[in-house]
């Protein structure tokens, strides 16, 4: 007779998570509004601040380009103050650029502001996944920060449904934030900002409130341990791999608003279904085709499927626009998913140094796509950036393909789906 292979019930481990999962997962949500919130109000603001539609896209641009930098030295600070106290400096930084971003009076001024936003952006999501999935994964009481121990097989369960619950987090806040942008924009451009403000000092008094102090990790994380860990052939494969994902997921973000030639109304509708679509995808699709087909191929199933919703973007007409957008959702989130998995457990690396070595990649393809995509539209010809988001979802299946050996240990993380949700043997 065989032991159950889980004390967790099937199916309930997504939503059975301690108090300070939850309140770290709002904070999340609340987060990710923040990088659609823009979208629908884009063309507003290039109307109100007299600013062409590349020099708006900048509001992208600066914000996951600092966004970036700043994932370096997340993990040298998160080891040194603990995750509850970054998360609340990254949280109380957020609150008040995007308070100060409401008050702009030049686009120069609100790309500025969106920079800071992106710095305690930054130090806040880095340090909720490590968060969620420390506590998700019984690690809350002795290694939150996820640095470096590697949890026994129930563990790995756990932080796979974290990692989940993450990207839930990650789908709702992309979908409502279009939504609360053209909500609030219609009335003011810039109440998406001050309301946002709002909501993240909300997510500081819950994080203050339920998050107990988190220990410090045995050993301070070096400046450098990000860029030494992107030594590992298959954190680098998948870092690389995401950021031409990312370029093609940011263009159809950040340049589609201005294609759509709609309503502030009409443009955050369009993007909510974009963004229940990924989070559909993200938190019900990836595992299942993960079990099915293995990590790996769904990269290259949902890379496949958005270079054919990028060409749909390119050459369809008003509506097909319209579902192609809508449509992108898919593959975008079940590539979050699998990327996400991949990079939290690809290396050896502790997971704080993991995520901020990827995400340092993966984010630069946020910050270069709006600028080029806006600047190809102006100088050659609108269909451009997507085709040539296509080509960089090309060029990613094609650095899965020649890389695709430093990728085998993802195997694990495949075995380990089926093993949870396989019945337990009698």
């Amino acid at each position: 007779m065989h032991a159950k292979p889980s004390a967790t019930p099937k199916g309930g481990g997504i939503l059975r998570q301690p108090t300070s999962v939850w309140a770290t997962a709002f904070a999340a949500v609340v987060a990710f509004m923040g990088i659609g919130l823009v979208d629908p109000i884009l063309p507003a603001i290039a109307a109100n601040l007299d600013a062409s539609p590349s020099q708006v896209s900048l509001l992208f641009t600066s914000y996951f380009l600092i966004t970036a930098v700043a994932m370096l030295v997340t993990g040298w600070v998160s080891s040194r103050i603990g995750g509850r106290r970054t998360l609340l400096i990254g949280l109380a930084i957020v609150v008040a650029f995007a308070a100060l971003a409401g008050t702009s009076g030049t686009v120069g001024q609100l790309v500025g502001f969106r920079a800071g936003w992106g710095l305690g952006n930054a130090l806040f999501v880095a340090t909720a996944l490590a968060v969620i999935v420390g506590a998700a994964s019984g690690g809350a009481g002795g290694d939150p920060e996820g640095a470096g121990d590697r949890p026994p097989a129930k563990g790995k369960r756990g932080a796979e449904s974290a990692i989940i619950l993450y990207e839930a987090a990650l789908g709702i806040g992309i979908s409502l934030g279009p939504l609360a942008g053209a909500l609030l924009g219609d009335m003011n451009w810039r109440f998406p900002f001050f309301g946002t403000a709002a909501l993240m000092a909300v997510g500081f008094l819950l994080i203050a409130t339920l998050l107990k102090p988190t220990p410090k990790p045995a050993e301070k994380t070096r400046l450098s341990a990000p860029i030494r860990a992107l030594a590992h052939g298959g954190l680098s494969t998948t870092a690389f791999t995401a950021l031409f994902y990312n370029y093609a997921f940011f263009t159809i973000l950040a340049f589609t608003p201005f294609v759509l030639g709609m309503s502030a109304h009409g443009i955050g509708l369009v993007f909510f279904g974009w963004g229940v679509m990924v989070a559909l995808a993200s938190v019900f699709g990836a595992p299942v085709l993960q079990r099915r087909i293995g990590t790996v191929r769904v990269m290259y199933l949902a890379l496949g499927l958005l270079i054919v919703f990028q060409l749909g973007l390119a050459f369809l007409g008003h509506g097909g626009i319209i579902a192609c957008t809508v449509l992108s959702g898919i593959p975008i989130g079940l590539n979050n998913t699998a990327f996400t998995e991949a990079a939290m457990e690809v290396s050896d690396s502790p997971r704080p140094v993991a995520s901020a070595g990827y995400n340092f990649v993966r984010w630069m393809g946020g910050a270069l796509a709006p600028y080029i995509a806006t600047r190809l539209a102006e100088e050659v010809d609108a269909n451009l950036p997507y085709v040539v988001g296509a080509a960089c979802c090309a060029v990613a299946i094609g650095i899965l393909a020649v890389r695709r050996r430093h990728l085998d240990s993802l195997e694990r993380v495949d075995i380990d789906h089926t093993f949870q949700d396989a019945p337990a043997a009698a």
